[in-house]
């Protein structure tokens, strides 16, 4: 029988504030030694009360108001009971029936993926298991976390992954997550069921954990999809439970039987008051809202004329959408009113996003690293690709001076200058170079000669090597072609 997956995606974002959800220690505990961030209040000793970080309040409604969210006028926050001993009060504070969001969307690829809620609570302590001991560091208890849950909108592991990069992107734009999974900072889980193709009813819902990367989320859904598929072709149940992945093993595994609400017994909050956000204060947040991704890419693709995967490469990361905006600026306009000097070439908005996505991204790969590494400026990208445009020096060697750029901090105009890399143009020095080239290689030249074309490009690679890269590459085809073509006659 053909099944269709029904998906449903809970993703924790760790909320970027400098203190914690209810009291004022550190929330920047990355780095720190185990339980130096805490006080009281986190570690929940007798008589302490906690008190609401406005900052992460703010910081939810804003990612509700990019999601599309209604906003109610009045929320609270509720205790959701469960004895782990990561929960040091033996309850978290959370929100349940009163969110701070609800009934938004997302658009991805075309479909709409409903926003249910996206509510606000405060995380867990982390625990360590090693050698049949269990360690508890509680520097990550009472962070601000933010829950953003979907309906069971997706219909494949593809989708949900794509719903998860699209979310994360929106969460980094507003300053407001880090989109780190791999340190934590970003945590999902998956209810995946599976349902005949055609019926109308869902299948029973198994909750999956432990989706620390893009990759694992998509492996784990895809793996749960077939399990089920598996079991109901065999004649047998779907149990509602929660499954974690198991990165070694590249399986799901069972953890326990799923809770439902009625398990947490859920009750509001007797310590902190409800929440009335007035409309005013609402529509000065919405104020504040940047423009998101996808606005983004169709303003690149409309204003520059980009490719549209380009567009979509270049705005996942704001600060690299703001570096190819500030490097097309700086290719038509040097310093502050002063323009690009006469007769000097212009830049087109595509050669700046092929640099970027290309020799500027594998740089930074290399180190591992951020647009924010980069030791070359908007302007200085700018000024090596008028040095290309200009026919000063060609790609080959712009790659090399990029490099060195990047290493040094020095210009590209400075660097070309000291290494004498400026690119050999004149015809007759470079036609001597070509007929040397052309004697010292008999067997592709009769190659040539007999039809095969695509030996040119080996011949035009023998003229780079012997001007060590500095002929101009277009000069030196035209003139090998010249050669060639005087053979024949």
């Amino acid at each position: 029988m053909r099944y269709e997956a029904v998906i449903g995606m809970e993703v924790h974002a760790q909320v970027i504030t400098r203190s914690k959800m209810f009291c004022p220690c550190s929330a920047d505990y990355a780095s720190a030694p185990p339980n130096t961030h805490v006080c009281p209040v986190c570690l929940a000793l007798p008589g302490v009360l906690p008190v609401i970080n406005q900052a992460a309040v703010e910081a939810t409604v804003l990612t509700g108001l990019a999601l599309g969210c209604r906003i109610p006028e009045y929320n609270k926050f509720d205790r959701k009971n469960y004895p782990y001993p990561d929960l040091p009060k033996g309850y978290q504070i959370s929100q349940y029936d009163m969110p701070l969001c609800v009934d938004g969307a997302l658009e991805i690829e075309g479909r709409r993926i409903r926003i249910r809620r996206v509510h606000l609570e405060e995380d867990t302590a982390k625990l360590f298991h090693d050698d049949g001991r269990s360690l508890i560091d509680y520097n990550r208890a009472g962070v601000p976390l933010m829950e953003i849950v979907t309906e069971a909108d997706m219909r494949s592991a593809d989708e949900a992954w794509a719903y998860l990069l699209a979310l994360r992107a929106i969460l980094r734009y507003l300053g407001v997550n880090s989109g780190n999974m791999e340190e934590g900072a970003l945590r999902c889980e998956a209810n995946v069921s599976v349902r005949p193709v055609g019926a109308s009813e869902f299948g029973t819902k198994v909750e999956v954990k432990n989706l620390n990367s893009f990759r694992s989320v998509r492996q784990a859904i895809a793996y749960e999809i077939e399990r089920q598929s598996r079991l109901l072709d065999e004649g047998q149940r779907v149990h509602q439970v929660t499954m974690g992945w198991d990165e070694a093993r590249q399986r799901t595994v069972f953890q326990r039987s799923k809770e439902g609400a009625e398990d947490y017994r859920y009750f509001p909050e007797p310590d902190l008051p409800p929440l009335q956000l007035r409309e005013e204060w609402v529509e000065d947040l919405r104020a504040r809202l940047p423009e998101l991704p996808a606005a983004k890419r169709e303003r690149f693709v409309t204003q520059y004329g980009l490719r549209p995967e380009d567009a979509a490469v270049l705005v996942e990361d704001r600060a690299v959408a703001e570096y190819f905006e500030a490097t097309v600026a700086s290719a038509s306009s040097v310093g502050a009113g002063r323009r690009v000097r006469p007769g000097a070439a212009r830049v087109d908005a595509q050669t700046v996003a092929n640099w970027i996505t290309g020799e500027v991204f594998r740089l930074l790969r290399e180190e591992n690293a951020g647009i924010d590494a980069l030791r070359v400026s908007p302007e200085a990208l700018a000024a090596l690709l008028r040095l290309v445009a200009e026919g000063a020096i060609n790609a080959t060697v712009a790659k090399e001076v990029l490099a060195e750029m990047h290493a040094t901090g020095e210009p590209a105009e400075a660097i070309v200058a000291r290494r004498g890399l400026t690119q050999i143009s004149d015809e007759d020095a470079l036609r001597a170079v070509a007929r040397e080239a052309l004697e010292g290689n008999p067997k592709p030249v009769q190659q040539y000669l007999e039809g095969k074309e695509q030996v040119l490009g080996f011949l035009v690679g023998q003229v780079m090597r012997a001007t060590r890269g500095q002929a101009n590459p277009q000069v030196a085809n035209r003139l090998l072609r010249e050669e060639l073509d005087r053979l024949r006659r």
